[in-house]
């Protein structure tokens, strides 16, 4: 296959990923309400349907033994999911129609705010948080340095203890939901469909980097991990402008405290060396400055205003996506041109 065609088959296999995960997470949804969790709390757990392109790539990733591919994408999505939803949840919740706004919600626009519950920064940001720091210590120590399977077992005890705490503190009184048969052939469809394209989207990826001469670990970092966000850019599109404000901005936390735990988990199984560590611990760096500012913006809200993010906050999170895509790039060109002089 030619370059451009491998282009096309990574992007219907990304959007055959997501499309099986969205169909994953409608029972989850109903299962939340059932069981009477709270919308933030409910995050942490429709967050394991949402991160599950990212498991399936990573499984892929690490059976067919090209674990930068799963490494570039699970730490890459981490930095540009993050401000990539703030911004399009900040966008789209400027134009709500009336019948869908939240109440105050006009105030708000006119105080430049991005309106989120308060409770997302105990309940996701600061365990997500932890999360990041715990990554840190089992990878970046030069005695401990990659990933191996013990770090693997310990990151999947993470999620474990993430989601327990999530559930058990947004406990809320349960809802009667009602079930059709559709909707579980479809979450079967999806499963099969999210396989199919986990497995491609590693395929095409290990073509396009061999084509452009690329690392496998940017090669994630700079094909696999934008496109797997964009899916989720037109999901918290979505959602926001439906009035679940809070449910389009905080889900993106779930989703990505799932990639550094339980995606985590097949890369470090096989162990899995660092072989470029100054990029590797720049992009960690960067995973936890976007963790740290997502829960310091929200948290900085006051009862009169409302917590959330407001205007600047949010051109601060687009400005360190920016310096994070030059620093990076930087680095990989500095990189290549070595190489090539050499």
């Amino acid at each position: 296959m030619n370059t451009w065609l491998w282009a096309l088959v990574l992007i219907a296999a990304v959007w055959a990923a997501h499309w099986g995960a969205e169909h994953l997470s409608k029972p989850l949804k109903k299962l939340r309400k059932q069981w009477g969790f709270s919308v933030a709390a409910g995050g942490a757990l429709i967050g394991l349907a949402a991160a599950s392109p990212e498991i399936g790539i990573n499984i892929t990733s690490a059976v067919t033994g090209v674990g930068d591919i799963g490494l570039g994408t699970m730490f890459g999505s981490n930095v540009i999911a993050i401000p990539l939803m703030v911004i399009t949840a900040y966008i789209a919740t400027r134009h709500l129609k009336n019948k869908n706004k939240d109440e105050g919600h006009q105030e708000h626009k006119k105080e430049h705010l991005l309106k989120v519950d308060p409770t997302a920064v105990t309940v996701q940001a600061l365990p997500y948080l932890v999360i990041v720091a715990v990554v840190a210590i089992l990878t970046v120590p030069s005695a401990w340095r990659g990933l191996q399977p013990v770090d693997g077992w310990i990151m999947l005890g993470m999620y474990i203890i993430f989601l327990a705490q999530a559930l058990l503190r947004g406990k809320k009184e349960s809802e009667k939901v009602e079930w059709k048969k559709k909707e579980i052939w479809l979450a079967v469809a999806g499963l099969v469909a999210l396989g199919l394209g986990a497995f491609f989207t590693v395929r095409a990826t290990e073509n396009l980097v061999s084509s452009f001469g690329l690392s496998q670990i940017v090669g994630g970092l700079f094909i696999t991990a934008p496109m797997a966000a964009l899916p989720e850019v037109f999901a918290t599109w979505s959602v926001a402008k439906s009035g679940q404000i809070t449910s389009g901005v905080t889900s993106v936390i779930g989703d990505h405290a799932v990639t550094l735990t339980v995606a985590f988990f097949p890369l470090a199984l096989v162990g899995l060396p660092v072989s470029n560590f100054p990029l590797f611990v720049t992009v960690l760096s960067f995973v936890g400055l976007v963790g740290i500012l997502y829960a310091a913006f929200i948290h900085m809200g006051s009862r009169k205003s409302g917590h959330g993010f407001k205007r600047w906050q949010v051109v601060t999170l687009g400005s360190v996506l920016l310096v994070y895509i030059a620093v990076v790039l930087f680095g990989v060109l500095n990189i290549l041109s070595s190489t090539f002089s050499s």
